[in-house]
């Protein structure tokens, strides 16, 4: 199928998912870090553009007993982790989705004046693409109503590797059509972006659980090393 490319929406950003970023658990900031949030919210906003790029391909599970064929492409997925997450569908989405270069120009800057504001940017960006990642389902979601949708799976998230993320990327003609591209080491530039695979199915699917602490990589897993987490 042709890309499938739109702009999404931010009006307003996350609070309470920028203070989980933070670390602030189940305590509140002060006035002073609530009246940073609301700067640092304005400043995003104006720096994001989020948009997204999705295509939608018949998957080949009989193939191999621990990989899965993405049909009409030279992706192969492997693992148990994506097997297991597509067992009782038909096809695979493949999902990109950036808030663009701006706000890694916006975090570098901040950086460089204050790193207090630096840290709180950085969280806030990361809360605005998990934002457009779930309006980007809603999308998705409304051009198959008649199909069931499971939850996105990320590239790097249990034993999918990252590596896969130049090849995705390719199939989805994402560099040209969003402006995302990979690094050698397999991050995503601009930095605020997601790759990710979503299921769809005629019949219903049974519910799968998700998180650290179902994931076969969860002990070493790059994501939680960083102290953040992958899209799983």
């Amino acid at each position: 199928m042709d890309d499938v490319r739109t702009d999404l929406e931010l009006s307003d950003i996350d609070k309470d998912e920028v203070i989980r970023y933070l670390g602030y658990g189940n305590s509140r900031p002060d006035e002073n870090v609530m009246k940073l949030l609301d700067e640092c919210e304005k400043q995003v906003l104006e720096y994001a553009r989020a948009r997204f790029v999705y295509k939608v391909f018949d998957i080949d599970k009989e193939s191999g007993q621990d990989t899965i064929i993405v049909k009409n492409t030279n992706i192969e997925l492997p693992g148990k982790s994506i097997r297991k997450h597509l067992k009782d569908c038909d096809k695979a989405v493949f999902m990109a989705v950036t808030i663009s270069e701006g706000i890694d120009r916006l975090i570098r800057i901040a950086k460089v004046k204050d790193i207090a504001q630096a840290v709180v940017v950085d969280s806030m960006a990361s809360a605005a693409v998990e934002q457009a990642c779930d309006r980007a389902e809603q999308v998705i979601k409304k051009e198959y109503l008649d199909m069931y949708q499971t939850f996105r799976f990320g590239l790097g998230y249990g034993d999918l590797p990252i590596q896969l993320q130049s090849d995705f990327l390719r199939v989805l003609n994402a560099q040209k059509v969003i402006g995302l591209s990979v690094n050698s080491s397999s991050m995503l530039i601009p930095t605020k972006s997601v790759t990710a695979i979503i299921g769809l199915s005629e019949h219903q699917i049974k519910g799968q659980a998700r998180g650290c602490q179902t994931c076969s990589m969860s002990k070493k897993c790059q994501f939680r090393q960083g102290g953040g987490h992958c899209n799983g």
